[in-house]
């Protein structure tokens, strides 16, 4: 298997771009359409274990938006072969300066790159 194939690294990177770019400008569509469109995707966040599209669709329609800009500190992108990657990223809010962490894994589908498992937490 190789890992961090360059042109995969570059398409993973633009799919984060995008993902980055929609949950800071609370892009709703984007931000379901780039979870995977399952049952069995999952998203832990602080506060929330949501199983299922739906949940997390759900959960993006409901969430407070202020508070969304962010800086991130370090991005790691790892990829798998030319069908699995993952993202670790840890980020500083800019409006109240709390920091977190989140981690995502992407797998290519027929529809493209889209989140299957994401965790974000905050630090104390």
């Amino acid at each position: 298997m190789e890992i961090n194939r360059p042109d995969v690294v570059a398409e993973v990177t633009d799919a984060f771009d995008r993902y980055e770019a929609a949950l800071v400008g609370n892009d709703i569509g984007t931000l379901a359409e780039l979870f995977w469109d399952s049952p069995l995707v999952v998203r832990y966040g602080d506060g929330q274990n949501l199983y299922g599209h739906e949940e997390i669709a759900a959960f993006r329609r409901s969430r407070p938006v202020d508070d969304l800009r962010r800086d991130l500190d370090r991005v790691v992108i790892t990829t798998f072969g030319s069908d699995c990657a993952t993202t670790a990223v840890e980020f500083r809010r800019l409006d109240s300066g709390d920091r977190g962490r989140q981690m995502q894994t992407w797998v290519r589908t027929d529809a493209g790159w889209r989140i299957v498992a994401a965790h974000v937490s905050l630090l104390p």
